[in-house]
């Protein structure tokens, strides 16, 4: 069963990247890209998506924003930042997000994490 990914990410080059990374892992289609806090939120709203993996600063709006709109009924949340301070990750863990990944550091760690939603997910149904 394919898991459907919400790029949610303000930067057009480092969601090429992204992209690129997730369409090279079986089993993962993106659904779409949002650059926006609204967009995120209509996209997710509007399509069946299984989990979302999010930027804190967007062009408008945040990361944070996207989940408090989205509320505890959403798809599974990988956060993606350049912001990776303490009291970010803290407050994306209070939001329930599955992952809180540096751009740097983490960005590698992407397909594994997915992995790990697509088999809990997978397991559920």
């Amino acid at each position: 069963m394919m898991l459907r990914v919400l790029l949610v990410e303000d930067s057009k080059l480092l969601a090429e990247r992204v992209r690129e990374v997730l369409n090279q892992i079986p089993g993962v289609e993106v659904v779409g890209t949002a650059d926006t806090e609204s967009s995120a939120v209509a996209m997710t709203r509007a399509h069946d998506v299984d989990a979302i993996i999010l930027d804190l600063q967007l062009k408008e709006g945040t990361g944070f924003g996207v989940l408090r709109a989205l509320g505890k009924a959403r798809p599974a949340v990988v956060v993606l930042t350049n912001f990776s301070l303490p009291v970010f990750a803290e407050r994306a863990r209070e939001l329930g997000v599955e992952q809180f990944l540096d751009k740097g550091m983490g960005f590698e760690r992407l397909p594994a994490v997915l992995a790990s939603i697509q088999n809990t997910r997978d397991s559920v149904n």
